[in-house]
Order: structure tokens, then sequence, then C-alpha cells
């Protein structure tokens, strides 16, 4: 059974708002808000908690100025929310893009709360961003920005506070100038502020495919609970970097087709399959899957209806919406990207027939090898990527089998199964911990 579409007004009218945020316009925020109302009637005696999971514990806006290659002083708005740490620090990437918002920082940190629970990780959840096109940027302009953005939050954030990562726009050389700069602030070398980094700086081995491996992972077991063999199956991805290249690979090697890509620079289809080793260097010579030689152009509405067993959305958040989940082909759809679902897509794969495997399970392979990073950054003692690997797909499975349990028992779609097991985690850890003063 579906449920009614709410609307960002009735959404409002049921919420207390903070003043910042618009009620006709909320934003992923909004998304949060509806997928929050439908697992409140789970949580038993927790739920006079549940406004805790609707306000961030904190929020922080900073001016980021930086003078520019040719000697104009520019100013760029930056955020860090940490939407909650009851069950440990505030843990989630920093994102660099022209169309970041508070509301979309404020969701991503709150999904990053569910996440963290739902693997059980000991991090609540948070998020950072600045308002800014990166590519329009020198590597000078990069890294002064990078680094001011950094001094900025430093006030909240630390290896035992709230530890960034990387996400949109952002990586490895961004992490190394974020620890860095935190370094010389501190007086110290502190590895451990952010994950994400380069090995040679404390980063971990296994890192940069861990989203990838992660969406690979519980996409195979959710594929085995359907029936859906994953040999000879049909596979649609969007986005083609970190995540969804690493997907894309890792199932193309267990025997499934890749017949077409979607990211910035276009849309691509092969019905017999693209050669995926070949697009994955292509992307990293040009850029994007745009003009790969072998497959053919794709218009980009077209692409959220081909024919496929296994879809794979890996870019940006609402990318499936009322207007196009009707087109959708697949079986199975495994979220890579964060919030790439709206709750009227929702229903309306849900009424189709259509398994969506939801972000905060389905690409928390990142954020358990970032744990892995930080554990390890601590002790100063490091792991072999097999060892790395073998923990999280031991992680990831164990998580997902007890969330299959509790959609099987509540009659539940997966999303509201993975809100029910974390929100009862960390609703849990707040009424231990009680409120003080």
């Amino acid at each position: 059974m579906s449920q009614a579409t709410a609307t960002p007004g009735s959404i409002a009218s049921a919420h207390t708002l903070p003043s910042y945020l618009d009620a006709n316009h909320l934003g992923p925020w909004g998304n949060y808000l509806q997928q929050v109302d439908r697992v409140t009637p789970y949580l038993g005696s927790l739920a006079r908690w549940v406004e805790t999971l609707k306000r961030p514990k904190r929020i922080l806006i900073v001016d980021v100025p930086i003078e520019m290659d040719n000697g104009a002083i520019a100013h760029f708005e930056g955020y860090r929310v940490q939407h909650n740490t009851s069950r440990g620090p505030g843990k989630g990437g920093v994102r660099f893009h022209q169309d970041v918002t508070l509301s979309e920082v404020m969701a991503l940190s709150a999904w990053m709360s569910v996440k963290n629970a739902a693997v059980n990780v000991p991090y609540g959840g948070a998020k950072g961003g600045i308002r800014v096109d990166p590519k329009k940027l020198s590597m000078g302009e990069l890294e002064r920005l990078t680094r001011r953005y950094t001094s900025e939050i430093g006030i909240i954030i630390g290896p035992s506070k709230d530890i960034p990562a990387p996400d949109v726009n952002t990586n490895g050389q961004i992490m190394a100038w974020m620890m860095d700069t935190y370094s010389m602030n501190v007086g110290e070398t502190a590895t451990g502020v952010v994950t994400g980094k380069p090995v040679d700086l404390g980063g971990s081995l296994g890192r940069n495919e861990a989203t990838g491996r992660g969406v690979y992972t519980v996409g195979v077991e959710a594929a085995h609970h359907i029936g859906l063999k994953i040999e000879g199956a049909r596979l649609a991805v969007q986005g083609f970097g970190n995540v969804g290249g690493t997907a894309a690979r890792l199932f193309a090697e267990a025997g499934a087709r890749v017949v077409a890509v979607q990211d910035h620079t276009g849309s691509i289809y092969h019905d017999g399959g693209l050669d995926v080793p070949a697009l994955l260097a292509h992307v990293k010579e040009t850029g994007g899957v745009g003009g790969f030689a072998g497959a053919d152009r794709l218009d980009n509405d077209a692409f959220w209806g081909v024919n496929c067993d296994i879809l794979i959305p890996a870019a940006l958040e609402t990318q499936i919406t009322a207007t196009n989940a009707g087109k959708i082909q697949a079986r199975l759809v495994i979220e890579g990207a964060n919030g790439p679902t709206t709750p009227e897509a929702d229903d309306i794969l849900h009424d189709k027939g259509v398994l969506v495997l939801p972000d905060v399970i389905a690409n928390a392979g990142g954020v358990t090898v970032s744990y892995f990073e930080w554990v390890q950054d601590f002790s100063s003692f490091f792991w072999s990527e097999d060892e790395i690997n073998a923990r999280l797909v031991r992680i990831m499975k164990d998580a997902f089998a007890g969330i299959w349990q509790v959609a099987q028992e509540h009659k539940v779609s997966l999303r509201t199964a993975t809100f029910i097991v974390a929100c009862t985690r960390i609703l849990h850890a707040r009424e231990m911990r009680g409120l003080y003063p």
C-alpha cells in the first residue's frame, strides 16, 4: 500500500520548523522529515524522543573569504551541520558544489546519523559544504578555499568531535589540506580529524572503493532475496565516479551487463553491455562518459526508461521523482547516492513492485571504512586491504540481514526498516544518556 503523498505545505504544518527554513521550499530536509514520520509509528516508547531527530544539534554557517589569483577577494558560503552525536562524534562528508544549500546539508547530516546507526558504527551524523563550483577555481584557489573553510569550522571539528570526509567534488587531496590545516592550528599532527586521506598520510587501503563495494555487496544480497541472478543481469548506472564506477566494475566482474550510464556529460547505451574497464579509463582521461566510442548516445530523459534489471543512482539527490519513477523498468534500485529518491517516487516504485535498497544502508560502505581508517589512525596500526574488505563485507551483510528481517516482520519498505533499526539505536542512546542539565 502506498502512503499519501505530502505536499511541502502539509509537511511544514505538521512540524515545528526553524525560522531559517522556507516552509514552502523545504528541499531535501522535507524529504527527510517525511521519512521520519513514516518510521515514528514503529518506535514504541521511544517515540517521545522523536523530535530529537527533527532538529540538528548544531549548525555552523561560515563566510569563507579567499584571495583569487587575479588579486580579487571572493567570499563563499560554507556550512557544517552536526545532526546528532548521541552515539559518538559527528561523521560525514564535505561537498563543494554551486547548488549546496543549508536544507541539503541538514538532510545529508541526518541521513548520516541514520546510516551510521544502521551499520552500528559509533558515530553520529554530520555534513559540510561550500557553495562553489570547484571546476572554476585554480588549484591554488581550491587549496586556499579548503584551508580557510577548515579554519572557520575548526572550532567544532576534531578527532573526537566531528570527523569530515570526501563527498561530491572533494577527494584525498582536499582531505590532506584539511588535516594539515587543522594540525597546524592545534600544534600537532592529527591524522584522525578527517578520513578519506591519501594512504601516505594515514589514509586506509580500500577507502576509495569502499562505497561502491558496499553498494555491490548489499545489492547482491538483495538480488538473492528476490530471485534475481547477477550473471546476465542488465545494469543502468547514474554517476560513474568512485561509487558508480566501482559498483559497475564489480557487478560486471560478476557477470552482469552494464547497458546504460549517465553522468553530467551525457548518457550512453550499448545493449550488449559496455566495456566497463575501457569506460573507466575514458572517464579518467576525459572527466565523463560523454563521447565514449564504445556506445551510442542516449537522450538523458530516456535513460530512466532503459530496459534493465538493476538501476544504481550514484550521482546527486532528488534524481528519481514522481516525474520519472513510472518509467523505471528495473526490479531493483540500489541507491549509491544520498537521497536520490523522493518519497513520492518511493511510493510509485513500491506500487510497481520495484525493490528499493535505500542509501542509508546501500552506500554505508564508505563510512564503514572511514571508521576503520579512524581506528587505524588512533592506534597507528594499519590493516591489509584484504582484511579491510573482509571486515567491510561482513558488516554490510550483517546489517542488511537485520534490516531485511525487520522489513519482513513489519511488512514495510527497506527504507522504513532501516530507519526503524537506526532510529531505535539513536533514540535509545538519547534516552539512556538523558538530558543535561
